[in-house]
């Protein structure tokens, strides 16, 4: 047990295995898992495509941002010797210069070993110059902040890719109906049709779906209302009679749904331009979203029956993938993208929240290391105080993860 949680302890402060082998073959002992993950993932995109494609994009993003820390370990002079997909036993693995590349058994992330990460990081004297400790502060700061970074170039990629080709959703100012409530209500009954859009009610212009609600609003049950619709060029003056809403005999109620968003593409400047404000904007919400993830006792009111609000509710890539089957019938590939892009970026802001094992628990080691250390006198954090903090960081972690899964299967999102 004691050398268990050694190695853990080890691996924490490390960012990942420190387990060094001469000969990847025999190392392997995670052949079945590997066999059985390879097997679900085959089966997942037989059964649902879409939610197989988002996976897909979740684990090649995860691998960009390894590639992330290992292209400018490698740029700035600092020794790699580990690059992973996955964690726990190997799959696969192989060794090439000085580095073993592979695939270990359980999906959970992915990581790079880079020597010396901190002052108790066993070292060959020969190779010190090129640990991560030795480095300068930029380099440190690069290396460490490079995988957060990667995730932003991503989401700008796949943003201005949507935008450029299929387009980016914004109100168009016109409402187009898309439901029409066949059981109850005004609508079934009135010559109005899926696809009309609705020019004015009672004069008033429609320019969105507010508009529609308003004016809705703004009658007594039983009033009859004057509408304007065009279809297939055409338009055409229609009116009904308002009757009680089914869940509130007080209000009107007309019965449709209608949409006044479309998709519109956008030169290659405005999509740029548009690329890094839709980026900016969801860093800031992701900021909020890191603090909702990281409360516990939103998942004990959750997991109590006390809170059914699905901002608060914790879940993990199970619920992302069970909505992304949903957004991929609604929206196709452009819907999927741009899911992975918000998602990308709140991974990065997430990982670089200032506690270990994040990375952003290193980023504040090397500023703090730089805030102490003197001309010609380098100052060393003491991981081991830092340690118990980082493994309690990692049972929240697991808690959450635990409850979100839990939330996940039982309640499904899609």
């Amino acid at each position: 047990m004691s050398n268990f949680y050694q190695r853990f302890r080890e691996e924490i402060a490390a960012g990942g295995s420190v387990t060094e082998v001469q000969d990847p073959q025999a190392a392997r002992s995670g052949k079945t898992t590997g066999l059985v993950m390879l097997g679900l993932l085959l089966l997942l995109a037989v059964k649902s495509p879409w939610t197989f494609l988002f996976v897909i994009g979740l684990l090649i993003s995860v691998f960009l941002h390894e590639v992330g820390h290992y292209s400018t370990a490698r740029l700035t002079g600092m020794k790699v010797t580990q690059f992973f997909m996955g964690f726990g036993p190997r799959v696969w693995s192989k060794r090439k210069g000085e580095v073993e590349y592979g695939v270990r058994a359980l999906p959970l992330g992915a990581f790079v070993r880079i020597i010396g990460m901190n002052n108790v990081d066993e070292v060959d004297p020969d190779d010190e110059s090129r640990a991560y400790r030795s480095q300068t502060f930029p380099r440190r700061l690069l290396v460490i902040t490079a995988g957060s970074l990667m995730h932003m170039v991503i989401a700008f990629v796949l943003l201005f890719g949507v935008f450029i080709s299929a387009g980016k959703e914004q109100a168009t100012g016109v409402a187009v109906v898309h439901h029409i409530d066949t059981n109850y209500g005004t609508a079934r009954n009135a010559d109005i049709q899926v696809g009309d859009s609705l020019i004015s009610i009672d004069g008033v212009a429609v320019s969105s779906y507010d508009t529609i609600t308003k004016a809705i609003r703004s009658h007594k049950v039983g009033d009859t209302i004057s509408l304007i619709v065009e279809r297939d060029g055409a338009r055409k003056t229609l009116s009904a009679a308002l009757v009680a809403h089914p869940t509130d005999s007080t209000r009107p109620y007309f019965g449709i749904g209608a949409d006044d968003w479309g998709w519109e593409k956008l030169g290659p400047l405005s999509a740029a331009g548009n690329s890094i404000s839709d980026i900016g904007g969801i860093i800031t919400d992701s900021v909020r979203g890191v603090v909702v993830a990281l409360n516990p006792m939103n998942s004990i009111r959750h997991l109590t029956n006390q809170d059914d609000s699905l901002e608060t509710r914790p879940t993990t890539v199970v619920g992302a993938s069970q909505v992304s089957g949903a957004v991929g019938e609604s929206d196709g590939l452009k819907g999927i993208l741009l899911m992975l892009a918000s998602l990308n970026v709140f991974v990065g802001v997430f990982n670089m929240f200032p506690l270990l094992p994040f990375d952003g628990g290193h980023a504040a080691i090397a500023i703090y290391e730089r805030i102490r250390s003197r001309k010609g006198s380098r100052y060393y954090a003491d991981i081991n105080k830092m340690v118990p903090v980082a493994t309690v960081v990692v049972g929240l972690l697991g808690f959450l993860l635990f409850v979100g899964l839990y939330l996940d299967v039982t309640q499904p999102l899609g």
